[in-house]
């Protein structure tokens, strides 16, 4: 509010005080006076009443004053925050009565006390700092403290502080404001094990999300496993057929073997010892006819020796070793039996020199198998056998035109027990090669097989 002037104020109140003069009854001087003594206690009289309005005005300045000393005191006593005056030294000067309430300590025993012991140890570096920082300026300084009550828990409390103006020569003081701040403390100290919560929450997630892709991992290898063992016992049938089979094959071979040389080496031997006696009687008693009688014994001892060749070539023939592969194959097909109207055809474009002894041997036995598949249960006419030079290797194939078959056979049980088509794979693979056979009913079929040039991987 603005100042009048004081000589409007001084007209103002002479105005108001003549007025108020007027209204006055007029006292009765016995005494005869001359004008200015008239004039001299009006004077006095005007000045008497204005002294009694300057009085009254500050009568009611003065309660006005009280009154918001009165307000201001109950804003400050009872603020929401807590207010310290503190000097340079850290001593309280002044306190309201929340920021005693804050402490837990009486407002008239906060006087004289350093604020520095309401300090939790750990807040205890804190606050000389704070203080020095409001005092070498006069920009507001902030911080955050543990605070000791008396009687209660500490709690965690916001200064906010300014240096206050002083008079030359005066000590210097601060206003520090208090606000507790404990419950936005518990709030981030929630947060923070929300946040860290969440964080757990988000690993523990992932680690379920691991451990479901691990048990459907090890859900799948269960599966893998039982699949793996129900094939293994299937092919442990099959091995177990494959091994009766061949036990009867091999039971079979021998009882052929046998008879064949009871049949055949037996008799020519028999033959043989027969024509021997003859032959003795005769060179005793005609010289002249032994020529005659030794040329039987001559043409049995020709069978006898074409016999045992023969047994000896279906073993193992010697030209495979002496000679190679491609004339112990020229040899055989030329001796295999021929029905009527059946060709076989052979062409080789290849040197198969590279290969070793072993894989020539089993190109050697897949041809010998196929043309016998081919000549019992093709019905074919033509067979063609084919070697050419293949990438890295050597490759052979037999393909005929007889009815052929439904591949489905060759993996159903009874297909299975049929031990060419099996024996030929088993042979290959032994030696790193592939195997294949491809037939359709009624167009024939191609039995394949490839060699490496290089050893078995």
């Amino acid at each position: 509010m603005k100042k009048r002037p004081s000589s409007a104020v001084g007209g103002e109140l002479r105005r108001r005080a003549e007025t108020r003069l007027r209204k006055q009854p007029v006292k009765d001087l016995r005494v005869e006076t001359h004008a200015d003594t008239r004039r001299m206690l009006h004077e006095l009289q005007v000045h008497q009443i204005e002294l009694e309005l300057q009085n009254e005005e500050l009568q009611q300045a003065k309660q006005a004053v009280d009154a918001n000393l009165d307000r201001y005191t109950d804003l400050y006593d009872f603020a929401p925050v807590g207010y310290f005056s503190i000097d340079e030294n850290g001593t309280v000067l002044e306190a309201n009565l929340t920021g005693a309430a804050l402490l837990g300590v009486e407002r008239s025993q906060l006087a004289k006390r350093r604020f520095q012991v309401f300090m939790a140890p750990q807040s205890q570096a804190t606050f000389p700092l704070f203080l020095e920082g409001i005092f070498s300026g006069h920009k507001k300084k902030v911080c955050e403290a543990l605070l000791l009550r008396n009687g209660r828990p500490s709690f965690w409390a916001d200064l906010q502080a300014m240096s206050a103006a002083t008079d030359a020569g005066a000590s210097k003081w601060c206003r520090v404001a208090v606000i507790d701040i404990s419950a936005r403390k518990r709030a981030e100290e929630a947060q923070g094990r929300a946040d860290k919560l969440a964080v757990t929450n988000r690993h523990l997630a992932a680690e379920i999300a691991r451990r479901h892709a691990a048990e459907a991992i090890l859900k799948k290898s269960e599966q893998d496993a039982l699949k793996s063992l129900k094939e293994a016992r299937q092919l442990q049938e099959r091995l177990r057929q494959m091994t009766h089979q061949l036990l009867l094959v091999e039971e079979k071979q021998r009882k052929e073997i046998s008879r064949e040389l009871h049949d055949k080496i037996c008799q020519l031997l028999v033959g043989i010892d027969v024509h021997m006696a003859i032959f003795a009687r005769t060179a005793m008693r005609r010289p002249t006819q032994i020529g005659r009688t030794i040329a039987p014994l001559r043409r049995l001892v020709t069978e006898g020796v074409r016999i045992v060749h023969r047994f000896a070539r279906d073993l193992r023939p010697s030209a495979l070793d002496d000679l190679g592969l491609i004339p112990a194959l020229r040899a055989h097909i030329a001796e295999f039996p021929k029905r009527k109207g059946r060709r076989i055809e052979f062409t080789a474009l290849t040197n198969v020199d590279d290969l070793d002894n072993d894989k020539q041997t089993v190109l050697y036995r897949v041809t010998q198998e196929a043309l016998v598949n081919a000549a019992k249960h093709a019905s074919a006419s033509v067979i063609k056998v084919t070697i050419v030079k293949a990438t890295d290797g050597v490759c052979l194939a037999i393909a005929d035109n007889g009815k052929g078959f439904a591949m489905a056979r060759l993996t159903s049980t009874k297909g299975m027990q049929r031990l060419g088509m099996v024996g030929m794979r088993e042979r290959v693979e032994m030696v790193g090669g592939w195997f294949s056979v491809v037939s359709t009913t009624g167009k024939g079929t191609t039995v394949q097989a490839w060699m490496p040039f290089g050893a078995k991987n």
